[in-house]
């Protein structure tokens, strides 16, 4: 999909006419500036917004540049662009701070792996550093908001759509012009079918749950009674059941297969297998047997009819590491690699962001700090290797920079800093191991990331490792309160997929059992800090909750005796009595 640079001028040219005089120096345009791609025009001016292309009331632009081809898909991009809502809003637009240039040059950055021109993104500071410049700066800033921050037309709203299949679709987290998001259905589907082939194609997709025929006709009357209710019970199942219509005056083939002798007819299917039939136009009774259908094929987890408040919800905010040390004292620990500029570049942005809000910080040149990264993982001391992963751990924080790391690491740049420090195993420095646990931590500031680091085999396997070798770390107290941390921001997504997608987890079930067996370990040998206690046995209770009845982890849970190690911690989890109630109930 190619990726669009549309550049407008504000002044419709009267600053190339003007700007030499008035400002001492050559300025050709009030630049604008917007990403064009999908067919879909986004820009930041009253918030995130949408268009068609080329109808804001910028009118038409005055250049076009190409920025490149973007492989990501819609879903992600708007992910993506989730994070970016929060840094870009309404109230946050500045003409010379943080304007829309700031917000191309970040998504294009994402999308394609590179800024926007610099000329661009530089303009605003060619200006203040004019005398004129400086002083009018309050009132340029007032008179351009009226042009800056209209809202787009509803006329010209564009939606997102899908490219797999050339439907029209609006995203979950769709945004809409005034920036708000806008919800989606996921609802199920009557298939109407005419055809036995595919009537038998559909009761083969569902011999592992359960499926229903609706055997109508178009001349039946009661059977159009039965039409809403059958309709509402599609929306209801979602995935869990296949409900079929079969017009039997279409489908005659069908009809004789299954010996139909009056519509309407219904006949219901558990595991494969034919379970029940009955003939008339009774909605209710439709609705009753039905969902009592689809609970035998899918049963409720048995957690689900305790009273579990702290379990019973995502737990979606990550423990992150935002402190900032002494960043020059820092980077000298770097050596003659903290002269790079790609260090410089990091500072700028952390020192920024802290100093002042995120919405101040532009994006460093990320794809070649990830080049400078892995050049330097590959060359510096383990005892360097500190103050690298502390500058990254620090830009992380930053929802913009850790999804770009999950959907541009062409580098692999997480992959091989876990496994640089998990190669050094007991070798590795205490201060590389904590603050590479912290900076992993950090990795969930995007929800763009976790999908990656728990369903990838690459990223999986390194994480599990770090965080599983760190919760045995006797010496360093420090050390098994950032991995029980880290132990906790996984098994808290973990968590969260498995309430959203019912018995769908991200986190593959020996991953799980590998994590659970070092989380019930390492909080049996804990004796001095309630930190780390309070960490792992909440993890514990996230990873057992809804767990697979018969499955691995239940038999891990039972096997290292889970609701005796958490018993024994009693006194360290003081003022946690209701948590602890609530794990207990779940790894018995």
């Amino acid at each position: 999909m190619e990726v669009q640079l549309y550049v407008y001028d504000l002044s419709k040219g009267l600053a190339r006419q003007i700007s030499r005089n008035f400002l001492g120096t050559q300025i050709d345009a009030v630049y604008h500036t917007s990403l064009v791609f999908g067919g879909i025009e986004y820009f930041f001016g009253a918030g995130v917004q949408t268009c068609y292309p080329g109808s804001t009331h910028h009118g038409r632009p005055m250049e076009i540049i190409s920025m490149g081809q973007t492989q990501l898909g819609l879903e992600v991009i708007l992910e993506y662009l989730d994070s970016l809502k929060i840094i870009y809003t309404a109230e946050s637009y500045d003409l010379f701070l943080h304007n829309c240039n700031n917000f191309s040059n970040d998504f294009a950055m994402f999308l394609v792996g590179k800024g926007i021109p610099s000329h661009i993104t530089s303009l605003p500071q060619t200006v203040l550093n004019t005398p004129f410049g400086q002083m009018l700066k309050p009132q340029l800033d007032q008179a351009m908001r009226g042009i800056t921050q209209t809202p787009a037309p509803p006329s010209s709203i564009r939606q997102p759509t899908t490219s797999s299949n050339g439907t029209t679709a609006k995203h979950p987290n769709y945004v809409n012009s005034n920036g708000a998001k806008e919800p989606t259905s996921r609802a199920g589907m009557v298939h109407n079918v005419t055809r036995l082939r595919e009537l038998n194609q559909l009761l083969d997709s569902a011999k592992s749950s359960c499926a229903v025929i609706f055997f109508t006709s178009a001349t039946c009357p009661p059977c159009k009674l039965c039409y809403p209710a059958y309709e509402e019970l599609a929306v209801e199942a979602g995935s869990k059941a296949v409900l079929i219509k079969v017009d039997l005056s279409q489908a005659h083939e069908i009809g004789s297969t299954y010996q139909v002798r009056a519509t309407p007819t219904f006949m219901t299917f558990l595991n494969g297998d034919k379970m029940d039939e009955w003939s008339g136009a009774n909605p209710g009774k439709l609705l009753g047997n039905i969902r009592l259908l689809i609970q035998m094929a899918h049963p409720p987890h048995p957690h689900t009819s305790l009273r579990l408040p702290k379990l019973q919800q995502p737990h979606c905010k990550p423990v992150t590491y935002a402190k900032v040390p002494p960043l020059d004292k820092m980077i000298a620990k770097l050596g003659a690699s903290g002269n790079a500029s790609q260090v410089s570049e990091l500072k700028h942005f952390i020192a920024t962001r802290t100093s002042s809000e995120a919405a101040s910080a532009p994006l460093p040149q990320l794809p070649e700090i990830s080049t400078f990264v892995i050049e330097s993982l590959q060359t510096l001391p383990s005892t360097s290797l500190f103050p690298l992963i502390d500058l990254l751990r620090l830009a992380f924080v930053d929802p913009r920079v850790s999804g770009y790391f999950a959907e541009d690491d062409k580098e692999l740049v997480v992959p091989s800093i876990l496994s640089r420090v998990n190669i050094l195993g007991d070798d590795c420095p205490y201060t590389v191991r904590i603050v590479t646990l912290q900076f992993a931590c950090n990795l969930f500031t995007s929800p763009l990331f976790p999908p990656q680091l728990l369903g990838r085999s690459s990223y999986t396997d390194s994480l599990i490792q770090l965080v599983t070798s760190s919760l045995l770390d006797e010496e360093h107290p420090a050390v098994r309160v950032s991995a029980a941390s880290l132990a906790f921001n996984i098994a808290a997504f973990n968590h969260a997929q498995r309430l959203e997608q019912k018995d769908q987890n991200t986190l593959p079930e020996s991953a799980q059992v590998e994590l659970l067996a070092s989380i019930l370990e390492a909080t049996g040998k804990e004796g001095s800090s309630k930190e780390t206690v309070k960490g792992l046995v909440f993890a514990l209770g996230l990873l057992a909750y809804g767990c697979d009845v018969g499955g691995e982890v239940k038999d891990v849970l039972g096997a290292l005796g889970a609701k005796d190690i958490v018993q024994g911690r009693m006194g360290l989890m003081a003022g946690e009595e209701a948590l602890v109630k609530e794990v207990l109930q779940v790894v018995v």
